[in-house]
């Protein structure tokens, strides 16, 4: 394996780490909540009243946020090298994981992780597990 240093950015990626984590604690101290994607979501399908409002505002602030980022930088164009119906499959068993699972990569491997939680540490470590399984047999196995 090599790594691509034309496209390598660190800089961007430490940026978007540092405030990944800032929301996580934001979030954490403001509401007692984990940043996990799919519980805020997941939360918006069975709202409670009190919870309605930071659920939004979140769910705002991803959606604008490419918006804010083309401010200072271009977008980078996006290459996907996956028909459709492969991509509607990957999404329906990401879905039915993060069910399973009872949380997603940002929730269990950002803050999970960070709490020290075990569940977490099984959680991401077979997130990642199967993330490596699945392109070794889609570049090796089915090739």
């Amino acid at each position: 394996m090599t790594i691509d240093w034309i496209h390598f950015t660190p800089g961007p990626a430490l940026a978007g780490g540092i405030l990944l984590g800032l929301a996580a604690a934001a979030l954490a101290l403001a509401y007692g909540r984990v940043l996990g994607i799919s519980g805020i979501i997941g939360g918006l399908l069975r709202p409670e009243r009190a919870e309605v409002a930071w659920r939004l505002t979140f769910l705002l602030g991803l959606l604008l946020s490419p918006a804010l980022y083309v401010a200072v930088a271009t977008l980078p164009i996006p290459v996907i090298q996956a028909d459709t119906p492969t991509l509607i499959i990957a999404g329906l068993l990401v879905g039915l994981g993060t069910r399973y699972g009872a949380g997603c990569t940002s929730g269990h491997g950002v803050c999970g992780l960070a709490r020290r939680s075990p569940r977490s540490l099984v959680a991401t470590l077979t997130i990642m597990a199967a993330g490596f399984i699945t392109v070794f047999l889609l570049r090796h196995g089915f090739a």
